[in-house]
């Protein structure tokens, strides 16, 4: 969310970002000078009429003291108390329309992010790896899963639907392989700590980092989750929506509190599965485990400092690419566009794997900066060190998270780079330990 002072003296630039993103400011903002002169008119006329009060009851008990006659000045306190019936909650109307307003509004990208429409217009800044040369057909991912017997889409979808999927065997070690492989160089090398948090989390958590109340359509709610309430500013604690990432809890471990700047740089990863109801994604990938409804993911976060921001963004980066590296996965980092870039995010990189199964580059993370965003949100704010123990105001953190990688997509990456004329499987090296030492998945009997 931004900052009403903000959007309140930079509104023509907010109106420009919001244009650059290919958003219309008329619909997102409407008349919002008027909106916040009439919320803050409400405010000052409460607050007068309650001043006017206050001095009104001392000249009460001043003429009661001395024994005056008070029958005038009663009638003119009833008046008075009347006039704030009326009006006392005209703050709280207004207060909330404005928060309307500031909810709908998406982040404002940075200056370095390029303009565009739409994911034609991104930038690829870096690529990495030799694409590997077959002297056979590549096979994509679907087939080979299926032809090895490690993947059923079949009886996932009797059990479930649609977009689903079953590992068996060597495909299930594998992916049990990716997770504990990615945790350990998060957690070891890169300086992380492991959370494990619940795979359900309430309606505040998703308003926090930004899910909700715009993209409620994408998500898995349970029957006790309202997103109409949500829209309303209602919140309850004990609703509940599958996470559609471990974005969401990770993010709002330290909602609605202060944190001790000697404690920033907090660098978190997590492991749990996601649920996404891909509400705008129907007749998208419906072959092999691209999109689905549920799928594993390794998720990196950080709560930094707004001047070490930018650059713990860069290294966050970085840390999802030296997976891709230790895997041996050809990849290119791209940074996205105005129109292509995300709700909350400020500047997000995609790194994208190649797989020449289908001949493409696919997202396998999204590594974004979300300034304070988030945090003013989530109300996650850190006490600035004062000079001699004075205690200085606190400030908003700037939060940055991505994925460490997507599970299921580097399982697919790794089954067509890896794939043989036989129609094996290669397992790489770094995995061969996780695998028990299997170097090679083959079709099983």
């Amino acid at each position: 969310m931004l900052d009403l002072g903000f959007v309140r003296a930079n509104l023509e630039l907010v109106e420009e970002k919001l244009r650059a993103r290919g958003a219309d400011p008329a619909a997102l903002l409407g008349d919002f000078r008027a909106l916040d002169e009439k919320r803050r008119l409400s405010i000052t006329l409460v607050e007068g009429r309650k001043a006017e009060l206050n001095l009104l009851s001392k000249e009460m008990g001043e003429l009661k003291k001395t024994g005056q006659d008070t029958t005038a000045l009663t009638e003119k306190i009833r008046f008075k108390k009347d006039l704030l019936e009326r009006a006392k909650n005209d703050p709280d109307v207004y207060n909330e329309r404005m928060s309307g307003v500031l909810s709908s509004i998406p982040n404002l990208t940075r200056d370095e992010v390029p303009t565009g429409k739409s994911e034609a217009d991104n930038l690829t800044v870096k690529t990495w790896g030799e694409k590997p040369v077959f002297n056979f057909e590549a096979r994509p991912h679907w087939e080979l899963g299926e032809s090895l017997g490690i993947l059923d889409l079949e009886r996932a979808a009797k059990l479930s639907g649609a977009r689903f999927a079953v590992y068996m065997g060597a495909g299930a070690r594998l992916e049990r392989a990716l997770i504990s492989f990615m945790l350990d160089l998060h957690t070891s090398k890169h300086g992380y700590t492991e959370v494990l948090p619940p795979f359900m989390v309430n309606s505040k958590s998703l308003y926090g980092t930004g899910q909700l109340p715009k993209f409620a359509d994408d998500l898995f709610r349970c029957s006790d989750a309202d997103a109409e309430a949500v829209a309303r500013g209602e919140f309850k604690d004990n609703d509940h929506w599958l996470i559609p990432t471990a974005e969401v809890p990770v993010t709002n471990l330290y909602r609605d509190e202060i944190l001790d700047e000697a404690r920033l740089p907090i660098r978190l990863t997590a492991y749990t599965p996601c649920f996404r109801a891909e509400a705008g994604a129907a007749g998208k990938d419906t072959r092999g485990i691209i999109r689905q409804h549920q799928f594993q993911k390794v998720e990196l976060v950080k709560f930094t400092r707004p001047e070490d921001s930018e650059a713990e963004h860069e290294r966050l980066t970085r840390d999802a690419e030296e997976i891709l590296e230790a895997l041996g996965l050809p990849y290119r980092r791209v940074l996205l566009c105005t129109g292509d870039t995300g709700f909350s995010s400020a500047k997000t990189y995609d790194l994208e794997v190649w797989l020449p199964g289908q001949q493409l580059y696919r997202e396998i993370s999204s590594c974004s900066n979300f300034d304070a965003f988030q945090a003013r949100r989530a109300n996650i704010r850190y006490r600035p060190a004062g000079e001699k123990g004075a205690k200085a105001k606190p400030e908003f953190v700037h939060t940055i998270n991505g994925s460490g990688l997507a599970v299921g997509r580097t399982w697919l990456a790794i089954l067509e780079n890896y794939q043989q004329p036989d129609g094996s499987v290669l397992i790489p090296q770094v995995l061969q330990p996780y695998m028990g030492g299997l170097d090679r998945i083959v079709k099983e009997i």
